[in-house]
């Protein structure tokens, strides 16, 4: 099995995760069933099969959780530094066509949020920043065509 890797903030916020599943979800689920149960005939309980699928769906969640915290690598963001690209920078860039500035964090996929900024790893922009210092370029190949940035900061925080 492959390592995975991920910020300590990120491990932090998937193990929280694994926790509220566990520990509060699990059991309102099962009181949900027991419930549902003690209205009678299961075949034709809404209920019941709503209760079920909440069930399936969370232990789902919970068995990929377990599997993906048994393979993290956790990366101490604080303890990195350089001046090249790596995993956990984050990084500032200017689109070249529209002059726009960009911020992105580095992380694990598993932690990825375009909304707060951090790409993953895995991802076209992130693979293609890898080893690039402050005051490169970097084309880009994504799924909406190709795309130029210029690397105006580069930092571990």
């Amino acid at each position: 099995m492959d390592k995975i890797p991920i910020t300590t903030e990120g491990y932090t916020q998937l193990d929280a995760e694994l926790k509220r599943l566990r520990s509060i979800e699990r059991p309102k689920i099962i009181q949900a069933i027991a419930e549902a149960r003690a209205h009678g005939d299961l075949s034709e309980n809404a209920e019941y099969h709503a209760a079920k699928e909440a069930q399936s769906l969370n232990e789902a969640r919970v068995a990929e959780l377990e599997e993906t915290l048994g393979r993290a690598e956790v990366i101490e963001i604080s303890k990195l530094s350089g001046e090249r690209i790596t995993f956990g920078a984050s990084v500032t860039l200017i689109d070249d066509d529209t002059e726009e500035e960009k911020n992105y964090r580095i992380v694990g996929e598993y932690e990825a949020s375009v909304k707060e900024g951090k790409i993953s790893i895995n991802s076209p922009i992130a693979r293609s920043l890898i080893g690039k210092k402050k005051g490169g370029t970097v084309d880009v190949n994504t799924p909406g065509g190709g795309k130029s940035y210029q690397i105006i900061e580069v930092k571990f925080s």
